[in-house]
């Protein structure tokens, strides 16, 4: 009797197999496009337009002294001055996130299904990608796309090097983690984790002498980075005060408060926080932290094991063991490397040195999180085959439609590029030539990129309390910037400031308009703080979207 599809299994595997081999293109195409459509829709927030402002500098020498009045180190500001030359459009200065953020995903995927199987890497890298926390932050003018990339191109160069014996690879890895270290500071604590994970690897596999004479200066070559950043960056950073702005303000509850709250206390919350921020969904990411803890611990239990090299998969094993010619990392060496940068920068926020919470600080965390989980899930023993990514689909599903974020976030309706561009224009065409453009630091930056087309914001001390600064055909007064935003128990205070400023100034009179231009994460206090500026005239303000309005202000002299 011939046999029918159905009696046939022979089809469904092979469509199977062909719908497995294209799973990871159409992940990475379809996170692509959502970013992509991410970074066409939405404006700048304050610290895009600032990173934008601070490249718009004569020279790669003034364009470098400029980064150093930030708080990473000076890659994307140099990127941004090249890039920012061709266009300085929101899509355009946000390309090189959208491509890295994707690319870390590819990354991550490649050097998972070298080192575990194919099902980890797929999953790991649908975790990664579909993380709403990593979108956002992959079509945003920030520095975090950028250093993931890096660093998951880090530890695929370096496992293909130590599998290869390959010396070639390995100074391709040292690069990376080089690029990373320029980028962003968290990578101080990934390379620390790589680095004892190259140890590791190097005492079992034994390397020849060229790809750890490679790896070895390579470290060194990171410590001395490092230290340069130290002396010439951290150390100045620290000096004018904005580590402790920032530890004092909205990192403050990402780093252990001590006196005020108990260490054991401060773990498991921040634990809770590190995943609620990558989930953006409370019960989602209860369940993503279980579920990595989980497999750290049987990772490191099953460890190499007597049986490690019979080149057989074993009972309660994560993933297949590793055969003696391909070179991968134990389970137990993997999960030591899963684990430590989370021990780390813990331990680096219960000594106040480095956040650990809800904070997008944490984001390369995802590097380690997602693959843990995923080997978890991986091994999930299911009735059917399509039970597996139903699941997984709907979890992240649940986490990108109900979205319940952690830390500062604009939703997407109340981000609209028209928003912005509509306020510009209403600016320009209502408020007359010579006024006064009043706003914080915050909208300050804003105002930069989209009315002014220049910085006015203060960028270096000493400090005064408003900069007065030409925008186009208007002047603009910007808040100091450890102040960040105007607060309504400070307000009437900075006015009164204002007033003996503008006293002082003899382009002032009363005929000058002041108008207040605000922007951005909804301030401190919002309603209070609107409900005060009625006391200024600021009555009926004119709104673009829940963000974003425009008022005048009378200010007298005193």
């Amino acid at each position: 009797m011939p046999s029918t599809p159905e009696s046939n299994p022979a089809p469904r595997a092979a469509w199977s197999m062909h719908l497995a081999a294209i799973a990871p293109a159409a992940i990475i195409l379809a996170a692509f496009l959502i970013r992509l459509a991410g970074a066409h829709s939405r404006f700048l927030n304050a610290d895009e337009a600032m990173h934008y402002l601070f490249s718009l500098q004569s020279s790669f020498i003034t364009t470098y002294q400029a980064s150093l009045r930030t708080a990473h180190p000076p890659l994307l500001i140099i990127l941004l001055h090249y890039w920012g030359m061709v266009s300085s459009t929101e899509f355009f200065l946000r390309i090189p996130s959208v491509i890295a953020g994707t690319a870390a995903g590819w990354f991550l995927y490649a050097w998972l299904r070298r080192i575990t199987d194919s099902c980890t890497a797929v999953i790991a890298l649908s975790l990664f990608l579909f993380s709403p926390a990593l979108i956002y932050l992959s079509f945003e003018v920030r520095q975090y796309a950028l250093v993931m990339a890096f660093m998951a191109a880090t530890l695929y160069f370096l496992d293909r090097g130590f599998m290869e014996d390959s010396p070639v690879l390995m100074l391709v890895s040292i690069l990376c983690l080089y690029l990373a270290l320029m980028t962003h500071y968290c990578t101080l604590i990934f390379a620390l984790c790589v680095g004892c994970y190259g140890l590791l690897r190097i005492a079992s596999l034994r390397p020849r002498t060229a790809v750890a004479s490679v790896w070895a200066a390579g470290q060194v070559g990171g410590v001395a980075m490092a230290a340069f950043f130290w002396k010439t960056h951290i150390t100045l950073i620290r000096r004018v005060g904005m580590v402790q702005h920032v530890a004092e303000s909205y990192l403050r509850g990402s780093l252990f408060q001590r006196g005020q709250e108990s260490a054991l206390g401060f773990v498991l919350k921040s634990n809770i926080r590190v995943f609620r921020f990558l989930f953006s969904q409370g019960a989602v990411a209860i369940v993503g932290m279980l579920l990595f803890f989980m497999a750290v611990a049987l990772l490191l239990r099953n460890g190499a094991g007597p049986s490690a090299s019979s080149g057989q998969t074993l009972k309660g094993r994560l993933y297949t063991v590793t055969p003696p010619g391909e070179r991968r990392p134990t389970p137990r060496q993997l999960g030591m490397l899963l684990l430590f940068p989370f021990v780390v920068n813990c331990g680096a926020a219960l000594a106040g040195a480095y956040p650990y919470g809800a904070s997008r600080h944490n984001s390369y965390l995802a590097i380690f999180a997602m693959p843990a989980i995923a080997t978890i899930l991986a091994n999930w023993k299911l009735p059917s085959r399509w039970m597996r990514p139903t699941t997984i689909a709907a979890a992240l599903a649940i986490c990108n439609f109900t979205i319940a974020p952690a830390g500062a976030y604009i939703p997407a309706k109340h981000q609209k590029k028209a928003f912005m561009h509509a306020a510009a224009d209403w600016i320009h065409a209502s408020v007359p030539a010579h006024s006064i453009i009043l706003a914080d630091y915050e909208s300050g930056l804003l105002a930069g990129y989209y009315i002014c087309h220049k910085n006015v914001v203060q960028t270096a001390p000493p400090f005064q309390l408003f900069l007065p600064s030409d925008c186009g055909n208007y002047q603009s007064l910007t808040l100091l910037p450890p102040l960040w935003v105007f607060r309504a128990d400070t307000f009437p205070d900075q006015i009164r400031e204002l007033q003996r400023t503008l006293a002082q100034n003899r382009e002032f009179d009363e005929d000058r308009q002041i108008w207040l231009f605000q922007a951005g994460y909804i301030v401190d206090k919002e309603p209070e703080f609107r409900t005060l500026l009625e006391q200024y005239g600021c009555n009926r303000p004119q709104e673009f979207g829940p963000n974003i309005f425009v008022c005048r202000v009378w200010v007298s002299k005193p």
